[in-house]
Formats: C-alpha cells, structure tokens, sequence
C-alpha cells in the first residue's frame, strides 16, 4: 500500500529530537502513516538550529526527508499569502509563510505543532494533531 505524503514543519521535527521517546512523538506517528516531506526551508532551519553535539543525528534525520525545493511556485503561493496576511494585520514569519506556500505549491497536506501561526494561510491543508 503506498502511502499518502505530507509536508511536515519545523516544529515536528524540532519536537521529535527534543523528546527522549521517539517512539512517542508526532513525527513518528506520521512516519507510520505518511510518506513524510519537509521543505528546503525547514531544512534549512533544522539544520542551523543543530549544534556541533548534535550535528551527525541532525544530518542522518534530514537525509531520511526528501526536501521540496522552494520553487516558482512556491513564490507565487509567498507572495499570495503574504498580501493576504499583511491586509489583515496577522503576518507570520516569512521561513513560515515559505514553507505554508510550499505545501500549498505542491498541493500537500501540512502537518505542524504551530496551529496559531499556520491556521491564518487560506488553502492550507492543515492536517493538525492535537499533542
């Protein structure tokens, strides 16, 4: 059976190598059930987030996540929710509106922890799981 893929944030991986069970995390759940993606852009925040202790687990996760490129695409869904929050006073950061824009680019549901800033994007699919 093939699985369905997600695109999963940041905070699902950040939660993931913080917790001591593995085993008990969000991102092995949906490790379970997903082909599990990240974006560039979360690879690239994972990765400068890792220090020298940590690095070589950091790298062997990251290289198990096909990483979607923040493409053309990806900048036309940016631009898109960027206006759409700035006119409603609710902007997010932009490597949070990059990595949203690349989930919807790619058409993908979008797993995160971070429901306050992610649930203002129109057209995300937000598949949230209650932690």
């Amino acid at each position: 059976m093939e699985h369905k893929r997600i695109l999963i944030d940041t905070s699902v991986l950040i939660d993931h190598f913080r917790r001591k069970r593995k085993d008990k995390t969000l991102f092995f759940e949906l490790a379970q059930n997903y082909d599990c993606l990240i974006s560039s852009i979360t690879k690239f925040e994972f990765s400068v987030g890792s220090t020298s202790q940590n690095r070589e687990y950091t790298e062997k996760l990251l290289a198990l996540l096909p990483a979607l490129p923040f493409d053309s695409a990806s900048v036309r869904s940016a631009v898109d929710i960027y206006r759409t929050l700035k006119a409603r006073n609710q902007l997010i950061s932009l490597p949070d509106i990059f990595i949203a824009a690349t989930a919807i680019a790619n058409d993908l549901p979008f797993q995160t922890l971070n429901r306050k800033h992610f649930e203002r994007i129109d057209n995300l699919k937000l598949d949230i799981k209650k932690r």
